[in-house]
């Protein structure tokens, strides 16, 4: 006979995701196995795969939750009237907020990505491409001529997400300079870069 769930079934899997993302973050998906995230969550393999069937399972649900937010808040804010620069450094800041708060999930997604099942694998990084197709459309706003040279709106939202993206390894989010000044520091440059920049021919 199945096993009941148990009503704070949701919740015992978002646990299980925290402890498996730091779990990752700090051995990589290879280097950690089913036998240590019981350790860490203090439980049992047999309870672990009452809520997730493989390690793939974790790692990909893992993932997709932070990469639905990550366009969950890049919806947010496209969404809202204001002038396009603005709309670029509020989402630098909502993304640098998600990085720095989810900083083992962003690790894993930027390091481990590669151990998904190939199906997916596309399936994350056509979310992912939607995210950069947001930051493109902002960014042909910002600089028309971009918008005439197709070949060069990825490799300019590309740019930008090479600010920011990898901020999480190297920063501190406690140290002197507080992450919503990074971001601010990050759109600044993607703006005032954009703007004054020459769109080669």
């Amino acid at each position: 006979m199945a096993r009941t769930q148990a009503a704070d079934y949701e919740q015992r899997r978002a646990a299980i995701l925290e402890r498996a993302a730091e779990l990752y973050a700090e051995r990589g998906f290879l280097g950690a196995s089913i036998a240590d995230l019981a350790k860490a969550c203090n439980t049992s393999k047999s309870l672990l795969y009452h809520y997730y069937a493989s390690k793939e399972d974790i790692l990909f649900d893992m993932m997709e939750s932070h990469v639905q937010a990550l366009l969950r808040a890049a919806d947010e804010v496209v969404a809202q009237a204001m002038p396009v620069r603005k709309k670029l450094a509020a989402l630098t800041r909502a993304l640098m907020a998600l990085y720095v708060g989810a900083a083992a999930h962003h690790k894993v997604l930027l390091y481990d990505l590669v151990h998904l099942p190939p199906p997916r694998r596309r399936k994350i990084v056509n979310e992912q491409r939607r995210l950069i197709a947001i930051v493109e459309e902002l960014l042909c706003e910002l600089q028309p001529a971009l918008a005439k040279q197709p070949a060069l709106k990825r490799p300019a939202a590309m740019l930008y997400f090479g600010m920011i993206n990898w901020t999480p390894i190297w920063m501190d989010p406690k140290g002197p300079v507080s992450p919503e000044r990074i971001a601010d520091m990050a759109a600044a440059i993607a703006l005032d870069g954009l703007t004054e920049a020459k769109m080669p021919s």
